[in-house]
This record gives C-alpha cells, structure tokens and sequence, in this order.
C-alpha cells in the first residue's frame, strides 16, 4: 500500500511540475504472504523475495538502457537488494562502478544467521555487500554490488548487536545520527557524497523513511525516535541535488495503514522533488 500512498500524495504531477518526464511503469507482482509459506524461519519468504526483487531488478535495468532515471517506490526495504542489482548490472555491463547512499534509522544488514527476527527486510544491505543470503546477494550472478569504499551508511541509530559485526565485516563508511548532531547534515552529506562517488559513474540513493524522526513521519514501520528533522531531510536531498551525480533513487517504508492523514507519503513526494531538483527559490 505504500506506493499506492505516495501515488496519491501526487508523485507524478509533483514531478512533471518541476520539468521532469515521468512515466509510471505500474507495480511489480508481489506474492501474498498469507498465501504462501514461510520457508526458513531465518529468512522468511526469502523464496518469494528473491523472485520479486529478481524481476524488479530486471525492470529497473531495463530502464536505464532507456535512458531514464529508475525512481524506485516500497514497500519494505528489502526491494532494496533488486533496485541495486538492475543499476549495478548497467553499470557492470558499462565497466563501471556505482556508489551507494543508504539513508536508514537501520543499518539492515543482517543475514540469516544474525537477525533475531528473520524477517528479509533486515537483509538487502547484506546481501547488496555480498554477504548473504546468497539468492539475494546474487541476482545477475556477481557480487558485491557495490564496493565498501562506495557504500555510505548515513543516520544509522538503531542497530542489532551482531550487526555491528557484520557493518565491520563489510568495511562500509558509516556516519550516526551522533555524527549529524556533531558536524551538521551538510559536512555529513558532504563527506558521504565524496565516498560514494570515488570512482564510480555515480550513486543510488536509498532513502528509508523512518530515517526520519517519527514526529515527521509516522506511517513507517519501524519507527525509532531522535531522527532527522524535516529540515534536515530536505538539506540531505537538496544537496544531493546539487552535486548532480544522482543515477536513481527510491524511498521505502511508507505505511499509509499507521499513518496520519498521509503525512509520511506526502513527506516522502516533498523528499524526492527536492532530490530531483527542487529548489526554495
């Protein structure tokens, strides 16, 4: 239901408003969970993610080899793990590298032998790294899909304690909630785009919305307190803007069912105008 919520929070003539050409190219077939079984209990689902994340990332290659700008709409963040493996496979294809910029109260980055829940949307960083579950990790048949050095993790606060292993293990930059409250979001962002545009064509942005502190944005799932402002969202994104070295970009986590008055989907629309472009004056 989340993508239905930033639909109708007016994605496309928000966007068009600003000059850009949009096309919605419509959901991607999603398993009913109540219908299927669980599978492992480490990883549940993982089967019926696999397959959907495998398609989607299929769809968001394909756009790229047409020229346009994937925007990418969750859903939980494990759609995450198939959004990076299209752009990485352009780009792989290209012979280049991309970057990445996970924006998260969470670091998901477990694997199936470290989440204390199972649940896969704890996953797609890990598996994005390489390091499991390797259905994930392996769509296109390489990995990782993007290199240490090029993966930023930016206002992390909420982080399982064997994760903390596992950020370790992969060797990503890594800037807390406590490194934006010490240096400011722009030294922050400033830092973070010089990491994961070492090298590499660009970057993906991937913005989990429960980064934000749920005062702002209620409706996600995973809500953690003492999150970014409204302020401090809109200057991330508008500084990403400004270095125009964006490839693609998705927002996740909306949850219109515990949302109020659709504030959070309405949030994430004002989000991504001002990552693609959209100025004060």
């Amino acid at each position: 239901m989340g993508p239905s919520a930033v639909r109708v929070a007016g994605l496309e003539a928000r966007l068009e408003a600003l000059g850009h050409v949009v096309e919605d190219a419509g959901n991607i077939a999603v398993a009913i969970a109540e219908q299927k079984k669980e599978g492992d209990r480490r990883a549940k689902y993982l089967k019926e993610i696999t397959a959907t994340c495998t398609k989607h990332a299929e769809l968001v290659l394909k756009t790229l080899e047409t020229g346009k700008i994937p925007v990418v709409l969750g859903g939980d963040h494990s759609v995450a793990a198939g959004t990076v493996a299209g752009v990485a496979e352009f780009y792989h294809k290209h012979k280049q590298k991309v970057g990445l910029l996970w924006i998260d109260a969470h670091s998901d980055i477990n694997t199936p032998e470290t989440s204390p829940s199972g649940n896969v949307h704890g996953m797609p960083l890990a598996a994005i790294m390489g390091l499991g579950p390797p259905e994930l990790a392996n769509i296109f048949d390489f990995h990782p899909k993007v290199l240490a050095e090029n993966c930023v993790l930016i206002g992390v606060r909420d982080i399982d304690g064997i994760e903390k292993e596992n950020i370790r293990r992969a060797g990503v930059e890594v800037f807390t909630m406590r490194d934006i409250d010490e240096r400011g979001m722009r030294a922050v962002m400033e830092e973070a785009l010089r990491l994961a545009g070492r090298g590499t064509a660009g970057y993906h942005v991937s913005l989990d919305m429960d980064w934000i502190d749920p005062e702002d944005a209620p409706g996600v799932g995973t809500p953690v307190r003492g999150g970014a402002t409204y302020r401090e969202a809109h200057l991330a994104m508008e500084i990403i803007a400004d270095h125009g070295r964006m490839l693609s970009f998705e927002i996740v986590e909306v949850n219109p069912v515990i949302d109020e008055h659709n504030r959070t989907a309405d949030l994430a629309v004002e989000l991504t105008l001002s990552a693609f472009g959209k100025k004060i004056l």
